[in-house]
């Protein structure tokens, strides 16, 4: 449906102004989404959204914090009336599932770190 195609777009976005805090602590932020975390967005006629993640780290321990901005932040979103985040056990996330967006932004920050060694 191209309103639940336009909707997930929105919550895609939000998930993005989330950022993965060990990214963070590279340096280089990045959202949710091109961190690679998001499995599935689904949203369902009656606006209910479940987002699955994909963690890094059986021992990930930002799941709370995650669940908290993701229910904001969807949350508000005109039409969802629900937010549900569901999260695997941080056995198969690979830095492949980085986006090539972000996996650029990365690479040129560690080139200006060594530049500026």
């Amino acid at each position: 449906m191209p309103e639940h195609d336009a909707l997930k777009q929105r919550i895609l976005s939000c998930l993005d102004e989330i950022k993965d805090p060990c990214s963070l602590a590279a340096g280089t932020p990045f959202g949710l989404n091109e961190m690679g975390i998001v499995d599935e967005v689904l949203i369902a006629d009656d606006g209910a959204v479940t987002v699955k993640l994909r963690l890094t780290s059986p021992f990930c321990h930002m799941i709370g914090f995650f669940e908290k901005e993701a229910r904001e932040r969807i949350g508000a979103l005109p039409t969802v009336t629900s937010v549900t985040l569901k999260a695997d056990n941080g056995l198969d996330w690979s830095p492949s599932r980085i986006s090539e967006a972000a996996r650029a932004r990365r690479a040129q920050h560690l080139q200006r770190m060594v530049e500026t060694a």
